[in-house]
């Protein structure tokens, strides 16, 4: 809408339909030429079928039994939309409002909204089993919207009859992958109450609506997640493409066909590679690996966009000679070797997943907490430890820096725990948004909203009963949250929202974060009865720079990523790692020499030709403040193994992070000066830091803004 208002006085708007009809405009409505086009039409339309302007008092809702079935015929559709439309009301919430979900033909199926208004809106059939097209209501948003196919606002006395002159309503259509209709959703309120922000988020609770619906729709599928800001991909603002494995593109979000500029129609005309001039098999190579960075592409219009793909391991695993590897990260890989250099990586997964029985069964070797010893103390003390407590009920919360492994430990526990061939389920408390997180973990009950008893969203606390539930990130859940998690877990019952009734559930907890707890409960935004039901073991993963297995774990990422061929480090490039500070940790080793190995095709070692222009140059500075260098190995001599029988145990290259001057100090001022340190290396370029560390341009945003250096 344009941000120029029509004043009060500005009298009576002339509409011709049949006949000279005059109504008043609404002087809090923004003026809009397509808005005032879209709604004169629309008064056209129901002055041709004869509608009156005085509503008669038969409403004629459906029966009980008939909204029963149209319910259950849209059943999907209430699942998908219900939780949303919990989150949009408790931005509402108190303002004289209610939120509608409509099913195609424009008849209500759900509404949530303020007890007051909801009996006013009752008044005039605003409820569910009532039927609010245009050709039933007259001009209203939900009717309007379903003919014009696009959001639409109508305020006011821009309601066609007179009974609803009471109300303003924001609506917008619910497209299914394919472009279809499968309803509408609806905020209407007191007219008095119009905030131009409301068809906002109307908009972005559809668009929510969509992208779950397409994700469940596609599991089996290749998903490109794009945009042409490459910040954006992630958000509500990215495109979404679903492609098959002959590249063909089957499905798209709202937003995928805003930025290309398309039709569903004519998007399902191209393919994959006529679009974005890249095949499916090169996207398995390059996105097999969660770490993986967004690949640039251009439109033969000579648009640009960032492109990052998502694919279902047990479906695309296979399409290239290399394993494929996304969003659903497989429980095992059968040698133990794959699964140590996965322990290196120190990544997981960016979304949460659950690992069934099926699968955990599906590997013949399990990659448990023997895998992941390679020679440090620190590690072997710390897996020690967890084989103590391990299947005695008693929660882990695992610290560390970010990119040391969190998540690939807590599979590891998983593996060697009793509850093996259940579920892994991993939540991500920092990925999810704050609105919608409360529903992923607990779930909801349809029946608490409709009267049946059929549950609408099974959490992934539930998921998880029976096995292991891995919350990442545990300190960045929101405060409110952590009472009901609280809760849950003194209880061991879950009840979903919108219930009364418990669910009883029997996980084994594991946490992990990067922060500082203790810090967070001074400060009062993490709870301290929380933080010791959480805290039955504490173990910290140590640093790359305080880990004396550095050339074991160089030696087992090469062999992972060159199976075929044994890739050794020049003594230059060894040199250069033993001094460096891997401010990235693991999760950056693995990068750098991922990246290495593809360079190096064909060659016996790996040199500094084969390695990035900046992390060449932050290792030079590293290599200037260091005070010595390690002594260097015989050519004939495996680099990886010298070193690791020689070299002393690598040496910080900034003092500020060095493991003596840390003591005491917490894990978010270490990670951070690494970030500022390879911040200012890189010259305040941003990009140029983040594929440094291994880590994206918005965590290091995140980082400086969460908090400043002391």
């Amino acid at each position: 809408m344009a941000a120029s208002y029509t004043p009060a006085s500005a009298g009576l708007r002339v509409r011709a339909a049949q006949g000279d009809v005059r109504r008043p405009i609404a002087s809090a409505l923004p003026l809009d030429t397509s808005h005032v086009s879209k709604i004169d039409n629309s008064h056209e339309r129901c002055a041709a079928l004869g509608l009156s302007r005085i509503e008669r008092l038969d409403f004629s809702p459906l029966g009980r039994s008939d909204l029963t079935v149209a319910r259950e015929r849209n059943q999907r559709l209430y699942a998908h939309a219900a939780p949303v439309m919990e989150m949009l009301f408790e931005q509402i919430v108190n303002s004289d409002s209610m939120v509608v979900l409509c099913d195609a033909t424009g008849t209500i199926i759900h509404s949530i909204g303020d007890h007051d208004f909801l009996t006013r809106a009752s008044k005039v059939a605003l409820q569910p089993g009532v039927n609010w097209s245009e050709q039933s209501k007259g001009t209203n948003a939900v009717g309007t919207a379903l003919i014009e196919e696009s959001p639409t606002l109508v305020h006011a006395d821009e309601h066609y009859m007179h009974a609803n002159h009471f109300l303003t309503c924001s609506a917008a259509p619910i497209l299914d992958p394919r472009g279809n209709i499968l309803g509408v959703l609806d905020v209407s309120g007191d007219q008095r109450t119009y905030h131009q922000h409301t068809m906002g988020l109307v908009k972005m609770s559809a668009r929510m609506i969509e992208n779950h619906w397409l994700t469940d729709d596609y599991r089996n599928v290749m998903r490109l997640h794009f945009h042409s800001r490459v910040e954006f991909i992630g958000t509500l603002m990215e495109g979404i493409l679903a492609v098959s494995q002959d590249g063909k593109l089957v499905g798209a979000n709202r937003g995928a066909l805003e930025q290309l500029g398309l039709s569903g129609a004519a998007l399902r005309m191209h393919s994959l590679p006529s679009l974005f001039g890249t095949s499916v098999p090169a996207l398995v190579d390059r996105f097999r690996s969660p770490l993986a960075q967004p690949l640039p592409v251009e439109l033969s219009n000579g648009r640009q966009f960032h492109v990052y793909a998502r694919f279902n391991w047990p479906v695309w695993h296979g399409m290239e000679s290399a394993a494929s590897v996304s969003d659903v990260t497989p429980v095992s890989e059968t040698p133990t070797t794959a699964a140590s250099a996965a322990f290196a990586t120190g990544q997981g997964t960016a979304t949460h997943h659950a690992a069934g029985p099926a699968r955990a069964a599906a590997g013949a070797e399990r990659a448990g907490l023997t895998s992941l010893t390679t020679g440090d103390a620190q590690v072997g003390s710390l897996v020690d430890k967890i084989r103590r407590v391990i299947n005695r009920d008693i929660p882990i919360l695992i610290l560390g820096e970010t990119g040391t492994g969190k998540e690939l430990l807590a599979r590891a526990i998983h593996q060697d725990s009793e509850r093996a061939r259940q579920s892994f389920v991993a939540v991500n408390c920092a990925s999810i948004p704050e609105t919608l997180i409360e529903a992923e973990l607990f779930g909801y009950e349809e029946g608490a909203f409709t009267g049946a008893r059929r549950k609408g969203a099974v959490g992934k606390i539930v998921q998880a009963n029976g096995g292991t539930l891995f919350l990442d990130e545990i300190g960045d859940m929101p405060l409110t949250l952590q009472a009901h998690l609280l809760r849950v877990l003194q209880e061991r019952q879950v009840t979903p929202l919108g219930s009364a009734k418990a669910v009883s559930v029997d996980v084994m907890l594991v946490c992990a974060t990067h922060r500082n707890l203790r810090e967070m409960i001074e400060q009062k935004t993490f709870r301290e009865d929380l933080y010791y039901r959480l805290n039955g073991l504490a173990v910290r993963l140590p640093p790359l720079r305080e880990r004396s297995d550095l050339m074991v774990l160089v030696e087992r990422i090469l062999e992972r990523e060159n199976p075929d061929r044994r890739l050794r480090l020049s003594p230059d490039v060894l040199r250069l790692f033993q001094g460096y500070h891997w401010p990235g940790n693991v999760r950056q080793l693995f990068n750098v020499l991922r990246t290495a190995s593809v360079m190096a095709a064909g060659e016996a070692s790996i040199t500094r030709d084969h390695l990035s222009d900046d992390f060449i140059e932050d290792a030079r500075q590293c290599a200037a403040l260091r005070p010595a260098t390690a002594p260097m190995p015989a050519e004939s001599e495996s680099p990886a193994r010298a070193a690791t029988a020689e070299a002393p145990a690598v040496a910080p290259a900034f003092p500020p992070v060095d493991a003596d001057t840390s003591v005491g100090r917490s894990l978010e001022d270490i990670e951070l000066q690494s970030i500022q340190r390879a911040v200012e290396a890189a010259g305040g370029n941003i990009s140029v830091a983040a594929k440094q560390l291994g880590i994206s341009r918005n965590t290091i945003y995140r980082k400086l803004r969460w908090k400043t250096p002391r």
